[in-house]
């Protein structure tokens, strides 16, 4: 597919307005359906001309994509996020997993998400591809910058250690000794969706820069700041039970298998 000759030669220009482009990153992190490869080449096509860092970051996946059977693109996605997964989408289990925080999180992103009016589907609101679209439709600019910074720039080098070698085999060794599964070594080792996700950081420390002073990990919903993060008073409050008793509620009820 020419994908120069399809579109506009503008095509990739209108994803510089605002922030559409992450939109367009989004869907590197999709389930892949028929038009993926589409998407991919504009995807890498955009990268390659406004970050030629991430280009190249991206190159390895889509040359890999683009050799595989659409059946196989499916089974990776879901040997990567769903069984036996390298790592979740979902930001609020990356940063928290089942600590009570999670739910103080999701709660304050289901909120963000119901200002923009952004559909989440079947998706949790701090999915990966929702917080994307999040950060497009946004026109708070401090709540957008706050979230890449004490969010999503964490998360996403959490996600990128999760596909080191070393991690991954000590996977492996838990998964069998607790069910005795079948791993398919062949789809986890080398797994090409590592390098969408160092993609995307370049993008982000590109468009945002990195703050080594951000507090990381627990410290995000702490009350110092945690109202201005959300433009709210902080569900953790002490004062506040009947809020962080909603948010344990509304954590178990989405918890992940």
């Amino acid at each position: 597919m020419d994908l120069g000759k399809s579109q506009p030669e503008d095509y990739k220009k209108r994803y510089m307005k605002g922030r559409n482009h992450y939109s367009l990153l989004a869907n590197l992190f999709r389930y892949p359906e028929d038009d993926f490869i589409f998407q991919l080449k504009e995807n890498q096509d955009f990268l390659n001309e406004f970050y030629p860092t991430a280009g190249k970051e991206l190159q390895p996946f889509s040359d890999f994509i683009n050799k595989c059977p659409h059946d196989e693109r499916k089974e990776l996605f879901t040997k990567t996020f769903d069984v036996q997964p390298i790592c979740y989408l979902d930001l609020g289990y990356v940063m928290f997993g089942e600590d009570y925080k999670r739910g103080a999180f999701l709660l304050n992103m289901q909120i963000e998400q119901q200002k923009i009016n952004n559909d989440c589907g079947t998706d949790l609101p701090d999915n990966i591809c929702n917080v994307l679209d999040l950060m497009t439709l946004s026109k708070d600019d401090l709540f957008v910058e706050d979230l890449v910074w004490r969010v999503f720039i964490p998360c996403v080098k959490k996600m990128i250690a999760e596909f080191d070698s070393a991690r991954i085999d000590m996977k492996i060794k838990i998964l069998q000794k607790m069910h005795r599964a079948i791993i398919q070594k062949e789809l986890n080792h080398g797994n090409v969706y590592k390098n969408c996700f160092n993609a995307l950081l370049e993008v982000l420390k590109k468009d945002f820069g990195e703050n080594e002073m951000l507090a990381e990990g627990n410290d995000i919903l702490n009350s110092s700041f945690h109202q201005s993060f959300f433009n709210k008073q902080t569900a953790l409050q002490n004062s506040n039970h009947k809020q962080n008793a909603e948010a344990q509620e509304f954590a178990s009820l989405q918890k992940l298998d």
